[in-house]
């Protein structure tokens, strides 16, 4: 497996382009299943993730062409309905086709999920709407079979606000018949930029941005042609990197009203941040300030972003706490910052982060992809060397990293095994 190799500290300067978002491009690809035709994206992220789903649909039967930031999805020959394991065991993210193929097909069968290693996360709110709309579940020798002569519409209501389940539900709901209503829907960017995409191609969408949707559905919906928003999580990576490396660093092609929650928190650290037409100015202080901080759903502090904050408060002169109420065990990049010589205190889902003077390169292994993003922002300003094992997590979310670093200054090299 390839790794990377970091020699700190250092100070990052310079600018950095955002790609496309990993999260809002997924369900897109997915969403091309129910419109027949040919699908076009454009800031399209080239991740290994990207690769998965591209591979999926083309297994499902959809040709997939892929070059230049551009994906061309023709939906127009689904002839096979399962999703293997073989794939679906490596992104979560694949389950998303359970709600178009058996909206638009009436039966599907997708392996139970796998992905980053960090604790469960139950997919029974994607199947209990499934079935509310009226599709036939069950679980066979690890596999979602699901099946519906036509769903019909009804309402549902979500007992926390998954993005996940919200998606599969809004491209299950989009061709049933009658009308849907989401209750406790999710408000992330993400799932309102499917629904824009949806809408441009027929379907009938209210409420997005909103915890509740309501959905009239139509008989069919017309391929789409599509932008993938900037990616909000990678752009706040940078500016935790900017922070924590004391440096200044101009974020362009963000969207910093994704970014309020992530932006707050940096200036409380003492960050100096300018709003730009296309983009962020981040200027990261001579002292790091403590914060506490409390992830939560969209639009609080996202938990796709605790990893890396938490690298910055690893230098901040005082303590902090990370409570993650979210996702309460994504806490695998804990033990792996201590290899640095971070001062961590973890308790049940609170971590308790005292600052220290400096920290120390060490090798340290990747869990998951913002685990990953993590141990490099602390090997940026680590003494001596770094070495980040198991990088194919970054890889899956985000485009080019150790390119983007080099660029503004990094000494970090890919080292392929």
């Amino acid at each position: 497996m390839d790794s990377f190799l970091i020699k700190g500290p250092c100070r990052l300067q310079g600018t950095v382009e955002i790609s496309g978002a990993k999260n809002a491009m997924l369900p897109l690809m997915a969403a091309s299943i129910l419109t027949g035709g040919e699908c076009v994206l454009e800031n399209v992220p080239e991740l290994r993730d990207t690769l998965t789903m591209k591979h999926l649909l083309e297994v499902l039967g959809v040709p997939v062409e892929l070059g230049g930031g551009r994906m061309v999805m023709d939906a127009s020959r689904v002839d096979h309905h399962e999703a293997p394991y073989d794939l679906v065991r490596t992104m979560r993210a694949s389950i998303y086709v359970l709600g178009p193929l058996v909206a638009k097909f009436g039966r599907a069968r997708v392996s139970l999920p796998g992905g980053c290693a960090w604790g469960p996360r139950p997919i029974n709110l994607h199947l209990l709407g499934l079935k509310a709309l009226g599709a036939e579940i069950k679980i066979d020798h690890g596999y979602i079979d699901a099946a519906a002569d036509r769903l019909r519409g009804n309402e549902i209501i979500l007992s926390l606000p998954s993005v996940g389940a919200t998606i599969n539900l809004i491209m299950a709901a989009v061709l049933a018949e009658g009308k849907t209503v989401i209750e406790n829907a999710a408000r992330e960017p993400e799932v309102s930029a499917l629904a824009a995409a949806l809408k441009k191609s027929g379907a009938i969408i209210e409420g997005e941005g909103t915890s509740r949707l309501e959905i009239e559905g139509v008989s069919s919906i017309r391929p789409f042609r599509h932008r993938v928003i900037p990616d909000r999580v990678e752009a706040g990576t940078y500016a935790a990197a900017a922070v924590l490396t004391g440096g200044e660093v101009e974020i362009s092609g963000c969207r910093p009203d994704h970014m309020t929650a992530v932006i707050n928190k940096l200036t409380s650290c003492g960050a100096e941040i300018d709003m730009r037409d296309n983009g962020l100015l981040v200027r990261g202080p001579e002292v790091i300030s403590p914060v506490d901080i409390e992830t939560g759903f969209y639009p609080s502090f996202p938990t796709d972003m605790q990893a890396q904050m938490m690298a910055v408060l690893c230098r901040a002169r005082g303590s902090s706490s990370v409570m993650e109420h979210v996702y309460t065990e994504r806490f695998t990049h804990v033990p792996e910052l201590r290899r640095f010589g971070a001062q961590i205190i973890l308790d049940g889902s609170v971590a308790v982060v005292t600052g220290v003077d400096s920290l120390q390169g060490a090798p340290v292994m990747a869990t998951d992809i913002r685990a990953s993003s993590a141990l490099i922002l602390a090997g940026l300003v680590s003494e001596g060397e770094t070495k980040v094992l198991r990088i194919y997590h970054i890889d899956r979310g985000y485009e080019r990293i150790e390119e983007k670093l080099r660029a503004l200054g990094a000494d970090i090299q890919r080292i392929k095994s």
